[in-house]
């Protein structure tokens, strides 16, 4: 028996974003969702890298026991490209990416995960979520310390734990199964899962035959739901090719983000360069003709000998240039040029250091308003830091706020793994707020004991 996939992929911007930094792919050997996060497009930019720089297993298609690990080499790639893409460009240092994807070596699945976007199951009757969420909230479930019904209007729903940022080490779950012909497969990114239900995604599963079908009724209903965020939902149909009509999917499908940077990606990478030609425009500059001897020659005199017996008739044999157009004559211009260089250099000098101070205030103004919740110095304590969580020439952007006091040893396993990865705040009440659940956590905890 063999089997293929026939997918569909797509994606919605939604009701409220103004960007769609969500970005998915599907193709033969390969399934794939990004939810990027971060400001100054930079969700759009990470989930960009993560999807250009996964979809190469679909046609390197490694054998069924190197698709594990051929899915944890293209992840920490993935991250090492945004760690690049970080150091390009610092305002983009709070960008990152969720990543769900499954590689196929004919009924052998490999399942990479990391972050809150999920990949569903479809097998007869029986339908489950087949990835595990890496967010605060999903640990508290975890622990029963809040309910299923309670997620929704947690605070803190929104907090992920794990995702590629480009900083931190990468530690996704990966898993392998067996599939069966007749399973259904649901990739899809927290823009559908966190405002259609399980039981409405189940139904509509069931319902449409079609993935291209199902995909679209599934963003339909999320849109109906509010769509607060964007959509991308990516379905395949694992098929058995010798009895199946239809026959499977043979071209790749690439949606959202990932799709609108695709001649970018296609091109070599987004590099420097690359941006800077996008800025300028292909019909902006015209490319310059090579210079030709005879064209230096037409420099020296404004024009060349023919063109001026064209102009001046025969009188032209008779001309003589004035002495102070003469080739050999004295040179005093030489001076004169070299003074006149001052004015422009002094003003080249003034534009850098004002630039630069501009640079080193309004950078100074975005630190001093970023906080995070970390280790306390001594690695005993939770403490307040404001700054970003970075090193720049062995300089640190960021310094210790407030000791909390609260003991790390007191938390629970999983917030102290958060706070040893720092948990990013909005702002100083944002991180205090923050502060106090784990207070709660570590009171319960000690409680418990």
């Amino acid at each position: 028996m063999t089997i293929a996939l026939r997918y569909a992929a797509y994606s919605d911007v939604g009701c409220l974003r103004e960007g769609n930094e969500d970005s998915g792919y599907a193709g033969q050997h390969l399934l794939a969702v990004a939810d990027g996060m971060g400001g100054y497009a930079g969700g759009e930019v990470a989930s960009s890298i993560a999807i250009s720089t996964i979809r190469r297993l679909d046609s390197e298609a490694p054998g069924p026991d190197e698709m594990a690990e051929a899915l944890q080499r293209a992840v920490e790639q993935a991250n090492a490209s945004l760690s690049r893409r970080i150091m390009e460009e610092p305002q983009l240092e709070n960008m990152g990416t969720t990543l769900t994807a499954m590689l196929w070596s004919g009924p052998r699945v490999a399942l990479i995960h990391i972050g809150d976007s999920r990949a569903y199951l479809l097998r007869g009757s029986r339908f489950e979520q087949i990835t595990h969420d890496h967010t605060l909230v999903q640990t508290l479930v975890d622990e029963g310390k809040i309910t299923e019904e309670e997620v929704a209007t947690h605070p803190q729903r929104s907090l992920i734990l794990r995702a590629l940022d480009g900083k931190s080490p990468v530690d996704p779950d990966i898993s392998i199964s067996e599939a069966k012909a007749g399973d259904r497969y649901l990739l899809c990114s927290d823009g559908l899962s966190g405002v259609v239900s399980k039981k409405t995604i189940h139904e509509t599963l069931v319902a449409e035959p079609d993935p291209g079908t199902a995909a679209k009724k599934l963003i339909d209903l999320a849109i109906r739901g509010g769509g607060p965020d964007n959509i991308t939902a990516v379905i395949a149909d694992v098929i058995e090719t010798e009895t199946d009509r239809e026959g499977p999917t043979r071209s790749a499908q690439l949606v959202g983000a990932a799709d609108q940077r695709r001649e970018i990606l296609d091109q070599g990478g987004d590099t420097p360069a690359r941006r800077a030609q996008e800025l300028r425009g292909a019909g902006d500059t015209a490319e310059m003709d090579p210079v030709r001897d005879e064209d230096l020659e037409k420099d020296s005199h404004g024009t060349s000998d023919e063109a001026y017996q064209e102009s001046y008739g025969d009188d032209y044999d008779d001309y003589e240039a004035p002495p102070t157009a003469r080739r050999d004559r004295p040179e005093p211009e030489t001076e004169y040029r070299t003074r006149r260089w001052w004015p422009m250099v002094l003003v080249f000098v003034v534009l850098v250091a004002v630039i630069a101070g501009a640079t080193y205030y309004f950078g100074r103004q975005y630190v001093d308003d970023q906080y995070y919740v970390g280790p306390s110095p001594s690695g005993e304590t939770v403490s307040i830091y404001q700054g970003i969580n970075t090193d720049i020439a062995g300089f640190s952007l960021s310094e210790e706020f407030e000791d909390t006091r609260i003991p790390l040893d007191s938390l629970p396993e999983s917030d102290r793994d958060a706070v040893e990865n720092t948990l990013p705040a909005e702002n100083l009440d944002d991180a205090r707020e923050r502060v106090d659940m784990l207070r709660e956590s570590s009171a319960t905890e000690e409680g418990a004991g």
